[in-house]
């Protein structure tokens, strides 16, 4: 059975298009009947980093105080989700040419040094290898992917980051000038992604 984290970022539960092409998604991929899915709704506030999250964060483990793994306790719950999943699905709709506070205060939460990458003498080495994600990325007029869409390419380079190179976008953007269109194309490339799921399955 495989895993799936579900990570939904939309400020809106009714009407929210990356919510719903998520949804959609999930159940095009096999659905509950054939994965283990988590959902992690982040309309249930995520904290911004402060100054005990980082000390906590730069303290060996061996070393922390109780107040220190408290402060960790969130970060390492959502670095576990993460950890757990064969795949990630991140609806992220496209806000002010970029991502939503809340999606950007869980990147903050999970990209952790010793956990999620590590500084090698090569540079930063992302250690949630043999993962797979789908960017679910929604907006009303930025076109995802253009010099103004600040959402996707950093999406990609997080992931990256950590580790995640197997990346899909199933994209409905420009929704206000042509929603119909823009989710007919959205639920194109979802069944497309069902099809390579059976013929990997095969």
């Amino acid at each position: 059975m495989a895993h799936i984290l579900s990570v939904q970022s939309s400020a809106r539960d009714e009407g929210s298009h990356s919510r719903a092409l998520s949804a959609e998604l999930v159940e095009a991929l096999g659905g509950a009947g054939a994965n283990m899915i988590v959902e992690r709704d982040l309309s249930e506030p995520v904290p911004q980093l402060d100054e005990k999250w980082l000390g906590a964060n730069w303290t060996p483990v061996d070393a922390r105080s109780g107040e220190q793994a408290r402060a960790l306790a969130l970060s390492d719950t959502l670095i576990s989700e993460l950890e757990q999943a064969d795949t990630i699905i991140i609806g992220a709709p496209v806000y002010n040419f970029s991502v939503p506070a809340a999606l950007k205060a869980w990147i903050d939460q999970i990209a952790r040094a010793g956990r999620t990458f590590r500084y090698s003498e090569n540079g930063p080495q992302g250690l949630l290898e043999g993962k797979r994600a789908f960017l679910v990325i929604t907006s009303g007029g930025v076109p995802v992917d253009s010099p103004v869409d600040f959402a996707t390419p950093y999406m990609r380079q997080v992931l990256r980051f950590i580790g995640i190179t197997e990346v899909t976008v199933i994209a409905a953007d420009r929704l206000v000038q042509n929603a119909d269109d823009s989710l007919a194309g959205a639920r194109t490339a979802i069944a497309n992604a069902a099809g390579v799921q059976s013929a990997l399955a095969a």
